[in-house]
Formats: C-alpha cells, structure tokens, sequence
C-alpha cells in the first residue's frame, strides 16, 4: 500500500567549527571529529572524519582526512582516505590522492589526482593491476595489420624512370636470410 522511500542520510554533526573571518596559521588535529571551515586556514589539517570546507572558506596547505567536501577553495597537498567531493562553488587546486571522487557542474579540480589502488605506468597512463601469480597467461589478439608473419608479396616501391620496376635492394638480403 506505501512505499518505502529511502530519506537521504542526515549530515554527519559538525563537532568544531572554524567561523567566517578567522584566520589560523599552524596546524589542525580534529581526532575523528568533523570539521567545518568558513574562515581561512594556513597550514595542515589532519582529520580521521570528515572536512567540509564552506563557500567562504579557504585553506592553504595540506589537508588529510577520511571525507573531504569543498564548496570553498582549497590549495595545496591533499590525501583522501575515502571521497572527495567538489560541489558546484567548489573549487581544488593541487596534488590530490583519494579512494573516490565526485565533482558536481561547476566544481573545478586543477592539478595531479591519483586513485589510490591504481599503479601508474613509466608514461604516466594508469596501468593495469598485476595478474596473480596462478592467473594464466592472457592469449594473444589474432594477427592483424602488421602482426601477419606471412611473407610480404613481391613489389617494387621504387619504380625505375623508364617506368620498368627497378630491383629492390632488401630483396637479395631478405632471400640469403631466409634460405639459411
């Protein structure tokens, strides 16, 4: 007859609150608190719960915490545990690690973000994980263009002025090769 609708989790308490037009230098340690910044901090602030930094907020420096949500600004070194969201006011710039991200339109990420569980290649593209050591070994794709062993036919790339086909000059090597 009803329907169960799922309610949206209510916000996590904030449990300190640093206030619209303050400014704090140095460090801070919020233990597994939640944190709310409306002012400015410069510094490094180390979270076990979750940051939220509000539209006027503003911090420079690093920032590790479990959760950090930004609707503010934010610049510097940041290591997430679980999530990153950016809202729409939100705006991230830097290097950045985390478990996952969210971005809403309007949200901005400027800089390096790495997942973490993802190994990186030498070029910098994600790499996939390693196979376990009892995996067996992935088969190899069909030949295809530039795969096929078969020889290649006979042709003359470099055709004489007269219009006759002249030698080609790997032919002799490629024949000695082959008959050995």
């Amino acid at each position: 007859m009803f329907s169960e609708k799922k309610r949206p989790e209510p916000s996590q308490a904030v449990h300190t609150l640093l206030g619209k037009g303050t400014l704090w230098k140095g460090e801070v340690v919020a233990g597994q608190n939640n944190l709310r910044i409306e002012g400015t901090v410069e510094g490094t602030i180390t979270s076990e719960g979750e940051v939220t930094i509000a539209p006027s907020g503003m911090v420079r420096g690093t920032i590790l915490a479990k959760h950090l949500i930004v609707t503010g600004k934010v610049e510097g070194i940041f290591r997430i545990v679980e999530c990153l969201e950016i809202h729409g006011t939100g705006c991230v710039e830097g290097e950045v690690e985390l478990g996952s991200l969210v971005v809403d339109e309007g949200g901005t990420l400027q800089g390096t973000c790495t997942r973490r569980g993802v190994a990186r290649s030498t070029n910098g593209q994600a790499a996939p994980e390693p196979a376990p050591a009892h995996a067996a070994p992935a088969a190899l794709p069909p030949p295809g263009p530039g795969r096929n062993l078969e020889p290649i036919a006979e042709r003359h790339p470099f055709p004489a002025a007269n219009g006759a086909t002249a030698p080609d000059p790997f032919a002799k090597a490629f024949e000695n090769k082959t008959k050995a």
